[in-house]
């Protein structure tokens, strides 16, 4: 076992000597690192270590990676492995393939080597350290075959940092205990699902509900207060203050997910805050403050035409005509509620009093590349981005592939691609403005025949209401002078306009310093993705902390993934901003 205090004090020797094998022969990086000290954290360190192979050269960096072995190959098999590496495959049970398995990783040993010229690398240990199946080991092989060279040549720079992140685990005998729970949790909530074949939880299926049951289950245990469930499904735990009547901290995210879907969007932002009630219920503590966390029941609008409406039952605009709205079946919201024994009648008592509550936070998954890009674990959030999405319809003339001459044609697909060049090229050229053609359909479409009408969709985001209107204006101008060019009507729905809503300042710099005292840079970024804290944005002062995502940042999809070491971050930044509340006094916190 190694201490902070014997890595800060150490001679350059000394200190090489201690990290030795943490990068698999390659010496020279706590050699450089050295220079760096003192270390406030673990986590400083490790990002040192990271930034010091971030600012090697090409060649240093490639030699690095082509340290490491092959998985179940020579080395391996001739017993030449580090311990480290040899610890690291036995845990994934790489020593126990079955001849099919090992067979099939020498071949794709071979097919990786000849085309990107070095050995494949993958952190074996896994997410949360304990190992990944020889399953998951293989089809990460071969996905990442597919990638472009220099994207796998970072991931695997990527995975290199995270074998080092374990390996220095072992030495300071460091166990992210908070984020295994985190991690755990997630798991284990993933297993309700609405299909048998991936993660899927609409609002009020059978899945969605004993999610919600679950939840219920797990904040009691973690020693909240009061667990309730109220009109439109919400979880809700109240972990009360050292006086009951004290002002609240509101925070929390949502469980239901997409289709197909990963395990850590929105539910992050439960887990997270569960966490660090269930640590001050663990030490006998009570904050000048209550925390307040609130499971949505319903964000992502897959179930009904509807986001949003458990957050919007919180600041009083939950808009009743969706409870006549239909799912895909034909039931309609109002019909799902009873069913699932909740009073549409009472969701207007769900509506929070602004003046009792100190503010809203949320933790959640980055779901981009940015913080995975920067070897980041946590991020600021700056602004959650303002959208507008409107569905469109092009009408030109039907007709003959082969005899219509190309200067008499009325096509309206066309007129959707020039559409969706002017969004990249329009959204590309301003900082922080997203445009997407999401779905394009031409409805009866045939090989031979023009086509005569397309849909399509717009969604314009930006940082600023002022420059997503003006996004928008453009597209719109410029979608009417195509249509006008090219003698095809278009028709414009707009189906959502939902504002900006910038962290609260003051919100904003508490996530700053308890990022910093983690002893982690502090990054800002915008959210392009929308969140419950847009919409208590409505009531009260809010701000978001993002957790990096691994896979290239990818979400809405099973390849999303956290690790339990950034989620043990995370729970120690929220606890941190629980301190500064607390030394605030709770009262004056709401500035």
């Amino acid at each position: 076992m190694i201490t902070l205090h014997a890595i800060n004090n150490a001679t350059q020797a000394e200190f090489m000597t201690l990290l030795d094998g943490v990068y698999e022969h390659s010496p020279w990086i706590a050699e450089e690192a050295w220079h760096h000290r003192p270390f406030p954290t673990i986590a400083a360190l490790k990002l040192t270590l990271v930034r010091t192979v971030r600012e090697a050269t090409d060649q240093q960096q490639t030699t690095l990676i082509k340290q490491h072995p092959e998985l179940a190959g020579k080395a391996a098999i001739a017993n030449t492995l580090t311990a480290e590496s040899q610890h690291e495959q036995q845990t994934a049970g790489l020593s126990h393939c079955t001849q099919d398995e090992y067979d099939q990783l020498q071949k794709l040993n071979a097919a990786y080597f000849a085309r990107f010229g070095w050995p494949f690398i993958l952190a074996v240990r896994g997410p949360r350290g304990t190992g990944l199946s020889r399953r998951e080991i293989i089809e990460t092989f071969e996905r990442r075959l597919q990638h472009h060279p220099d994207d796998e040549r970072r991931e695997c720079l990527r995975q290199v940092h995270r074998i080092a992140e374990l390996r220095l685990n072992d030495k300071f005998r460091h166990e992210p205990a908070l984020g295994h729970q985190v991690w755990d949790w997630a798991e284990a909530l993933s297993q309700h699902s609405d299909r048998p074949d991936n993660l899927t939880v609409t609002y009020l299926t059978d899945a969605h509900r004993a999610c919600a049951r679950q939840l219920a289950e797990w904040m009691a245990g973690c020693g909240f207060d009061d667990v309730s469930t109220d009109a439109v499904g919400n979880v809700v735990g109240l972990f009360r203050g050292a006086d009951s009547e004290s002002k609240r901290l509101l925070t929390g995210s949502h469980f239901d997910t997409v289709r197909n879907a990963g395990k850590y969007d929105g539910r992050l932002g439960i887990f997270v805050p569960m966490a660090a009630v269930r640590a001050l219920h663990q030490a006998g503590r009570r904050l000048p403050f209550g925390i307040e966390v609130v499971a949505f029941a319903e964000e992502e609008g897959q179930r009904f035409p509807a986001a949003f409406l458990a957050s919007s039952a919180l600041v009083g605009a939950f808009d009743r005509t969706w409870l006549d709205r239909r799912d895909a079946a034909g039931t309609t919201m109002r019909e799902a509620m009873q069913q699932a024994g909740l009073d549409d009648t009472a969701i207007g008592a769900s509506a929070r009093d602004p003046g009792r509550y100190l503010g809203f936070v949320e933790v959640h998954i980055e779901q981009g590349p940015v913080l995975n890009e920067l070897d980041l674990p946590l991020g600021i959030v700056t602004s959650i981005n303002g959208s507008v999405r409107c569905l469109c319809e092009a009408v030109g003339t039907a007709s003959h592939a082969g005899t219509t001459p190309m200067d008499r044609r009325r096509d309206a697909a066309l007129l959707a691609a020039e559409v969706a060049l002017y969004v990249e090229r329009r959204a590309a050229s301003v900082p922080d403005v997203v445009g997407t053609v999401g779905m394009l359909e031409v409805p009866n479409g045939s090989i031979n025949v023009i086509p005569g009408r397309c849909r399509f969709s717009l969604d314009l985001r930006a940082t600023t209401d002022a420059a997503r209107d003006a996004l928008a204006d453009d597209v719109l101008a410029e979608m009417k002078r195509i249509a006008e060019r090219r003698g095809v009507a278009c028709n414009v729905e707009e189906s959502m306009r939902v504002s900006a809503a910038p962290s609260a300042p003051a919100w904003q710099e508490r996530w700053e310093r308890a990022v910093a005292e983690l002893g982690l840079p502090v990054r800002h970024l915008p959210s392009g993705a929308g969140h419950d804290a847009m919409k208590l944005h409505q009531a009260m002062p809010q701000a978001m902390l993002f957790i990096r995502g691994a896979n290239g940042g990818i979400s809405h999809n099973p390849l999303e993934t956290i690790t339990s070491d950034d989620a043990e971050l995370a729970v120690q930044a929220f606890a941190t901003l629980l301190e500064q509340l607390a030394a605030d006094g709770g009262e004056g916190a709401a500035r």
